[in-house]
């Protein structure tokens, strides 16, 4: 059996073979040796290697008019980089997305291929690094410790971008919900027990509200990542690079990206510090837990059929047991669930691999790309399975509220400045022992007539502020027995 055509490439450390038809070269094919780690590529984030070919296509237009690059070579990798953004050759990005390097394999996989395509659109075979190198020409003026940083920047914002458009979605659907169940009439509870009665409505116009704040905070993360440290090189000093290059680099991405980007004002300090992708995966894991706060009130709103609380009804997507015959599980809220728990661990990986940088480099970038991706990814499609396969198909029961209503004790609450906390508590306690209702004890009791306890049972002073209280304070009524 003949071997596959190579195509034979030089590094420090010698020659090797690598695959003729391959649009990436000896660095990437040496990464792929040493990283058999996760078995994913970082072609998993189309947006990185978009983001890549950006920063790359910002570079070469930087360089030719400060006469660095010439003409022909900057119209080839300006043409390369312009197809890696409209997704052409993402399969050529083959390094895996946990590295060691700081982010060199990655940023070589982009240079080699950049500069492989650039040759066939100069009419020159891949490999033939003499009319344009990879690190020569297409990462010229740079180095992976600004370019990589710079890139996963600009990836997550279009991530971001994503995500909160998904949680703007799904915020509309809680608050269709609300709109819909404004006059549902139930209990709301404390600690998992009865506490005062308020509208279903009320209940998940809460989510939207929840939603809102973070969509919010997560417009501050992406604030913070628009300062760069492209330019800076190797440590922040500007090393080998035009003193106009950073000026002028910043303004071609930005204009290629649409990011309102600014260079950092001390680059050796930006090319260190990695504390915005540390804010910006605390902005997720609130994210996270606030929407597994929320499907879990949905999971326990919904229990049943018959032994739950069965106040809401999920729609339901599939059967629920192998055993049980009829069963329907609430799967939607609790895939999300399971997403929040991973972002929760990601923001503990983010962490530790910010706090682990030395001196002039933080070298576990990588992991903090792939665990922020993930993040938002799974985050963004959790909030688009929530919305279409759940929130936007439930149902309220209302019966079943308004009877849990009327059997209350957490009505009594509703009549303590009528009657008085001590002949309120009263009242609570024989209609626990009982089980008879609050009203008819009420009624029983002569503690109010029957008119003024339908007034102040009416849901509309039952779920919001100002009741009108009697002209004289509140003083505890005989209990008739």
């Amino acid at each position: 059996m003949s071997q596959a055509p190579t195509r034979v490439e030089h590094d420090l450390l010698g020659d090797r073979a690598v695959p003729a038809k391959a649009y990436y070269g000896i660095h990437t094919l040496r990464a792929l040796e040493n990283f058999p780690i996760t078995g994913t590529s970082i072609s998993i984030y189309p947006d990185l290697v978009r983001a890549l070919a950006c920063v790359k296509q910002a570079a070469a237009l930087a360089n030719n008019p400060l006469g660095l690059l010439a003409d022909g070579k900057a119209r080839a990798i300006v043409r390369a980089c312009e197809e890696l953004r409209e997704g052409e050759l993402l399969d050529q990005f083959v390094v895996d997305v946990v590295q060691g390097g700081a982010g060199t394999s990655t940023n070589m996989n982009a240079n080699e291929v950049i500069a492989n395509r650039a040759l066939e659109l100069l009419g020159h075979r891949r490999g033939e690094y003499q009319h344009l190198h990879p690190v020569e020409d297409v990462n010229m003026s740079q180095s992976t410790n600004d370019v990589y940083p710079t890139a996963v920047k600009v990836a997550l914002h279009f991530v971001i971008d994503r995500l909160g458009a998904s949680m703007r979605e799904l915020r509309l659907a809680f608050s269709a919900k609300a709109q819909e169940f404004t006059d549902v009439l139930k209990m709301g509870r404390t600690q998992l027990q009865d506490a005062v009665p308020m509208t279903l409505g009320q209940e998940f116009t809460t989510y939207a509200v929840m939603l809102e704040e973070d969509e919010e905070r997560l417009k501050e993360a992406a604030l913070l990542i628009t300062e760069i440290n492209l330019g800076a090189t190797a440590i922040g000093t500007g090393i080998n690079a035009h003193p106009d290059y950073a000026a002028m680099v910043r303004q071609r991405l930005a204009d290629i990206t649409g990011i309102p980007l600014v260079t950092a004002s001390n680059l050796v300090e930006a090319t260190q510090d990695a504390g915005a992708f540390v804010q910006l995966s605390g902005v997720l894991k609130r994210i996270a837990v606030k929407l597994s706060k929320v499907c879990n009130d949905l999971r326990l709103l919904s229990s049943g059929p018959r032994a739950g609380l069965v106040e809401i009804n999920l729609p339901p997507v599939q059967a629920g047991s192998s055993i049980m015959p009829g069963k329907v599980n609430p799967v939607i809220p609790e895939v999300v669930n399971q997403i929040a728990f991973e972002v929760i661990g990601n923001d503990v990986t983010v962490s530790f691999a910010a706090e682990a940088g030395q001196l002039q480099l933080n070298a576990f970038e990588p992991i903090i790309a792939h665990s922020l991706f993930k993040s938002l990814t799974h985050l963004r499609n959790g909030c688009d399975t929530l919305r279409e396969r759940c929130v936007r198909g439930i149902t309220a029961n209302r019966e079943r509220m308004a009877q849990t209503v009327r059997n209350s004790i957490g009505l009594v609450t509703a009549l303590n400045p009528y009657i008085g906390y001590s002949a309120a508590s009263e009242v609570a306690r024989e209609a626990l022992a009982t089980g008879r209702t609050v009203y008819e004890l009420v009624l029983e009791k002569k503690l109010l007539t029957k008119e003024e306890l339908d007034k102040i049972l009416q849901p509309e002073a039952l779920t919001r502020a100002g009741v009108q209280l009697p002209p004289e304070p509140p003083r505890s009524k005989k209990i008739e027995s």
